[in-house]
């Protein structure tokens, strides 16, 4: 792996209910008559250790509601972990001096799912793309229109649409301007949060091969979150399996798509749709996600597992190598070793 551009140890993200001063006021009375109800904390992110090599893309798969936009909001400094640390090229973000840390941020920036809920409906494309570098001083201002101008040829617009609102583009061209957007500071890292997942599929090839494109004439990193496994195929250089907050496997994207060890991995796998298994009847993994709120003790996929012993119901499996660049999580892995 190249030198790390971020890094995560332990992190863990948990959300609690928020109260107004009425809903404190009865649960402080509640609590004196010894009746206060119980707070419900949802663990969306659990104890998740990951590092990302420069010009790495690193695949982050999951199904709805396992963290993986959490997880993705975090490594973009959108909202901080409740635990652990994130580290940007080794330093963590957390004891950075304010000018440092803004500097940091400002090299990690997300490109968000939905197109049409993350642009600014009363702003030209121009001030939403051009916002950013004017506030921080990154472009003389005499420059600043041959800069913005760059900007959208480079994520595939028309300058001359730059005076247009976002409901005058189709949704593909919205999301260009929401890469257009994050480009404009001059990033390192790109956090895709199923950055094509609201597109057609014709306009979602064009986006990742803009995607790649910009890898390679700017040298990005990239976090690809997505739940489309055709997609992270082709993208990623490597792979992560999340699964209700936690990692439960790791590895290069030909070894995880030729090799899965994690029970969850395979069962993943097993209902990708592809042309030589046109006459296979497909089945979903039984049983649904637990909730976030009460997850399972011990390997939080012990429910669902066909090979769930009584350990597994008890003691968390660890993240251990089985293989070179290979983790999983899965205690078959000791009782075959």
């Amino acid at each position: 792996m190249n030198e790390p551009i971020i890094e995560l140890r332990g992190v863990s993200k948990r959300f609690g209910p928020s109260y107004d001063a009425a809903a404190r006021l009865t649960r402080d009375i509640a609590a004196r008559f010894g009746k206060a109800p119980k707070s419900e904390v949802v663990h969306a992110v659990d104890n998740v250790d990951l590092v990302v090599g420069k010009g790495e893309v690193v695949g982050l798969v999951g199904e709805s509601g396992c963290g993986k936009s959490t997880l993705g909001r975090m490594v973009a400094g959108i909202m901080p972990p409740s635990d652990g640390t994130i580290l940007f090229k080794g330093r963590d973000l957390a004891s950075l001096p304010p000018p440092a840390a803004k500097d940091a941020k400002l090299k990690v920036q997300m490109i968000f799912q939905d197109p049409y809920a993350s642009l600014n409906p009363r702003l030209r494309v121009a001030d939403i793309v051009g916002e950013a570098p004017r506030v921080h001083g990154m472009i003389p201002a005499g420059q600043f229109d041959t800069y913005l101008d760059e900007q959208l040829r480079r994520a595939g617009l028309d300058p001359a649409f730059k005076r247009r609102y976002p409901h005058q583009f189709s949704g593909g061209q919205r999301q260009r301007i929401g890469i257009a957007r994050a480009l404009a500071v001059q990033p390192e890292f790109l956090v895709c949060d199923e950055a094509v997942a609201a597109l057609d599929v014709s306009i979602q090839a064009q986006v990742l091969n803009l995607f790649m494109d910009l890898r390679r004439d700017l040298d990005l990193t990239y976090l690809f979150i997505s739940h489309d496994l055709g997609v992270v195929e082709h993208l990623s250089d490597r792979v992560l399996i999340m699964y209700l907050g936690r990692i439960v496997e790791s590895a290069g994207t030909e070894a995880i798509f030729a090799r899965p060890n994690h029970p969850y991995t395979q069962a993943l796998l097993a209902e990708v749709p592809r042309i030589e298994a046109r006459k296979r009847r497909f089945t979903a993994i039984k049983g649904e996600i637990p909730s976030p709120i009460a997850p399972p003790s011990g390997c939080h996929f012990h429910p669902r597992c066909p090979h769930a012993m009584p350990r597994c119901a008890t003691e968390a499996p660890a993240l251990k190598e089985i293989a070179p660049g290979h983790k999983s999580a899965c205690h078959l892995n000791d009782a075959t070793s």
